[in-house]
């Protein structure tokens, strides 16, 4: 890598280049200078300019049938949440080694949902607003914002919260997905002072915080957050409006075309595709503000914070200012070094940065666990740029006065070989101006944000070489000394990095482990390698992965609840999702019996690696592919009672049918905003099988109440905007009626002359799906009994289609409907629970009758011992 010198060299000729890259002809040129601020310096100062870039100019194959298929994007960036949506960093040696300046195609990316679609064409005029507590609400485009208001240049590093997150994930799982250690980087920017804009439209008296909201679309809302007030007004924090990064006009997975840029916070402050700035006397209650970007108490637990909101309405807890960090890029990762011929001292590199404008004023490295210490070499590029007064890239180089640091430093420190040799570890700390140091023990926290523990590489010597290991390497990849002692049962927390130190006594834990249910057999050291594990993607005898374990599904494929399909679909994947996502603890706890072993690191990797596909320009005539996700779009949603919806999703073409089997269910995959963990749950759709082109889906939505938190999925769908796409899979389910009485059990066909079936609130959508399919035959034999229980008259689902249904079947079917708060007058139903007396006196138990239920837990459970206690056999029984 070049030293500070040669690099300012090289970035000072990209200047001329970098100047005439392509700009957009219908933006206005920035207001005139002043003769002072244009002019160069008489002594020219040399400053850091960014690297030589590439831009990236295809559609990455990953990308494709994604919302994002409009923007190219480096194949070189980690995914760190799968295909989509899109959030990313480098390889920590390839961002080093830009230097100070990092590219656009290099710059890390945290997206919460699909990338807002700008045309170059509309990009003057992209409006946002300044509204709220102001004198002069503003509605403004961007070819006045660059037209009316000075324009400034200024370099910001820009960090993400969960920066080094993946650490943290080693100790204990948090909520959120594993970043490595380059979720940083650090750019040019180039706008107007967000200060300007709200002084243009005057606050008014009670205004203390500026709340920010973008153009990305997601699950709850737009996405948005606030700042205090008094912050944007100071010079010195440097909040800003920008359109040019590194002197050409924003990419789309960084803001295309305007963003704000907060300086020396979290990234999560700096909101892209920027549509207004709301002045308010309270910080931001958008759901991103909330419930993303904090810092709980340590001993607050998934669980708890899941049940209990106050702990995210508390604002103590929100992360603004960075904390002081470090890390260690050379010696990089699984690197060696010979020590017969290699150098005879090692310079070792790396980052560090402190929040708030704060000074990073050392950097020290230790090669004996903390016991003693060595200061690095500081390179403060950033101060380069403090002495030169020009205009760079259409805006005044406004940093001549400021005193505060918004970059990283890059450090550096030469070790004699020799005592590395000797040496078990390098690990490095930083201090700021305000002597706030790096600590040498984690604090865990649930969302897994702020993680800052001394950055430790540990040193292996293997004959004549040394072997460096960094503590883990980003998302799913294999790696790293954390992930070698997590695995060799070392206790992370104990101080010493999950060694014993020789003569000292273990510390207590400080972290209470989560309590998990084991789903591995003891003892079994079984390597599994992607070869033997795709030999095994059939119903003959399916394997299946689950968190990098290989089990069979040949045991229990008869009577898994989802029926054989279900395990058949996973046969040869990964479902690690879908399991974790789904089943009981109960369920978790019979796998060890059906456990085969691990699978192989390179296995691991084959698998997460997209399977490759047949080019082909035949649409697809049924929409459902039971193994693997498919997206449709929601079209729109309708309220049919105060907590009851209909979805209807648009399918990929209008001649495409939903290819679900009458009596089979779907899944439904929506990603937690915050920690992009899977919620998938099943449901049946109420819209005829045959329908072309779209698909309805009736879901009771528990919503959070003073008394009840409210259920994941039911908290995702009632926030999901229209336009937004969702993952579809399936048919699972081991029933299917096939007609005129044939019925499919586990895969097991039969004849049926009589359905009973029992139902509860919205498990009435299966049950309407088989009785719909019965009715609409004239010919089918089959007679139908419908106990439908609910708690009031609105609570009824369906009931218009059932009693359309009901007209000129009346001597095959009939639908009884029960109310335990019945209204006092009108209603024609029965009243009370569905009981014993009502299960007898309509359900007769027969060879050739079939009960299927639906509802709620406790109904289920009410009924089947009910109908065991009148002699029903449980083949005869089924629980959708």
């Amino acid at each position: 890598m070049e030293d500070p010198a040669t690099q300012d060299k090289r970035s000072h000729q990209l200047l001329h280049k970098h100047e005439n890259l392509p700009q957009y002809d219908q933006l206005p040129p920035s207001p005139p200078q002043t003769e002072e601020n244009d002019s160069q310096s008489s002594e020219e100062v040399e400053i850091p300019l960014p690297p030589p870039t590439s831009p990236p100019t295809n559609v990455l194959d990953l990308d494709k049938k994604t919302p994002d298929a409009h923007v190219p994007r480096d194949p070189r960036l980690i995914r760190l949440t799968g295909t989509h949506p899109f959030n990313v960093e480098a390889p920590l040696s390839a961002l080093f080694n830009e230097g100070f300046l990092t590219s656009p195609e290099l710059f890390y990316v945290r997206n919460h949902g699909a990338v807002p679609e700008v045309k170059d064409q509309d990009i003057p005029d992209w409006q946002f607003s300044v509204e709220g507590l102001v004198e002069r609400p503003l509605t403004l485009t961007l070819r006045q914002l660059i037209a009316e208001y000075e324009q400034i240049t200024c370099p910001i590093t820009l960090v993400c919260a969960g920066n080094r997150r993946k650490e943290q994930n080693q100790v204990r799982k948090s909520k959120g997905f594993s970043w490595g250690a380059a979720g940083v980087s650090t750019a040019l920017f180039t706008g107007v002072a967000m200060s300007e804009l709200i002084k243009k439209a005057g606050p008014r008296k009670g205004a203390r915080y500026v709340c920010m909201e973008g153009a990305d679309k997601l699950p709850n809302g737009f996405y948005g957050t606030s700042v205090k007030l008094n912050w944007v007004m100071d010079p010195n924090r440097g909040m800003m409006l920008a359109h040019k990064m590194n002197g050409e006009m924003l990419r789309p997975d960084h803001g295309k075309p305007l963003r704000a840029v907060i300086p020396g916070q979290i990234g999560g402050r700096s909101v892209k595709w920027l549509k207004s700035l709301i002045v308010t006397a309270a910080p931001s209650d958008n759901w991103y503000h909330i419930y993303d970007n904090r810092v709980l108490p340590t001993m607050v637990t998934p669980d708890e914070s899941a049940s209990d909101p106050k702990w995210w309405h508390d604002d103590r807890y929100a992360i603004y200012d960075l904390s002081t960090n470090s890390a260690i890029a050379y010696p990089a990762h699984e690197e060696q070094v010979c020590l017969k011929d290699g150098p005879e001292r090692y310079r070792a590199k790396g980052y560090a940065y402190g929040g708030g404008g704060r000074r990073v004023t050392r950097v020290e490295i230790s090669i004996d666990k903390g016991r003693t210490w060595r200061l690095a070499d500081i390179d403060y590029a950033e101060d380069r740029y403090r002495e030169a007064e020009q205009t760079l890239f259409g805006g005044r180089l406004d940093m001549s006065w400021r005193e505060t640091c918004f970059c990283w430093c890059h450090w550096s420190l030469n070790i004699p070989t020799v005592e590395l040799a000797d040496a078990k570890d390098i690990v490095v700390r930083a201090m700021d101006e305000s002597m706030n140091i790096q600590p040498k023990d984690m604090y865990w926290s649930v969302l897994g944000m702020m993680n800052n523990l001394w950055f430790r590489v540990t040193i292996s010597k293997e004959g004549d070489y040394l072997r460096f290991e960094h503590p883990t390497q980003p998302a799913l990849m294999p790696g790293g000394w954390m992930e070698r002692v997590r695995k060799a049962g070392g206790n992370l927390t104990n101080g010493h990095w999950g060694e014993k130190l020789a003569g000292e006594e273990e510390k207590a834990v400080v972290h209470e482990q989560a309590k998990e249910v084991p789903m591995t057999k003891a003892g079994l050291k079984n390597e599994i390698t992607i070869d033997e594990l795709r030999k095994h993607d059939s119903e003959q005898d399916p394997w299946f992965v689950i968190n990098g374990e290989v089990y069979t599904g040949l045991s229990f494929m008869k009577e898994h609840p989802g029926g054989a399909q279900s395990i058949i679909s996973a046969a040869g994947l990964d479902s690690s999702d879908e399991f974790m996502a789904i089943h009981s603890e109960t369920a978790k706890g019979m796998m060890p019996s059906y456990h085969l072993g691990t699978l192989s690191d390179s296995a691991k990797l084959a698998l997460s690696e997209p399977a490759s596909e047949t080019a082909s320009n035949e649409p697809r005539p049924t929409f459902l592919n039971s193994r693997a996700w498919t997206k449709a779009v929601l079209h729109s949603k309708r309220a049919i009672s105060a907590d009851t919806f209909i979805f209807t999703f648009t399918l990929e073409h209008p001649e495409q049918t939903l290819g679900l089997p009458i009596g089979q269910h779907l899944m439904i995959r929506l990603r937690d905003p915050v920690d992009r963990e899977a919620i998938i749950r099943s449901y049946t759709p109420i819209s005829d099988t045959t329908r072309k082109g779209h698909f309805d889906v009736l879901i009771k939505l528990y919503l959070s109440s003073d008394s009840h938190p409210g259920g994941r999925m039911s908290k995702a769908m009632n926030a999901l905007p229209v336009g937004h796409g969702v993952d579809f899979k399936g048919p699972i389910g081991k029933f299917e009626y096939m007609g005129r009485g044939r019925c499919a059990v586990g895969g097991t066909e039969k004849q049926v002359r009589r359905f009973a079936m029992i139902c509860g609130g919205s498990g009435i959508t299966p049950i309407f799906q088989v009785f719909r399919a019965v009715m609409r035959d004239k010919d089918d034999p089959t007679t139908c009994t419908v106990l439908n229980g609910n708690r009031l008259v609105e609570d009824i689902l369906c009931r218009e289609d059932l009693d359309a249904l009901l007209q000129g079947n009346e001597d095959r079917a009939q639908v009884i409907h029960t109310l335990t708060q019945a209204p006092a007058e009108g209603w024609p139903g029965l009243t009370g629970r569905i009981n014993a007396e009502l299960v007898r006196k309509h359900c007769h138990a027969h060879d050739e009758t079939m009960v299927l239920i639906c509802g709620p837990e406790t109904l289920e459970k009410a009924v089947h011992k009910v109908l065991k206690e009148q002699g029903w056999a449980d083949e005869q029984i089924l629980f959708f």
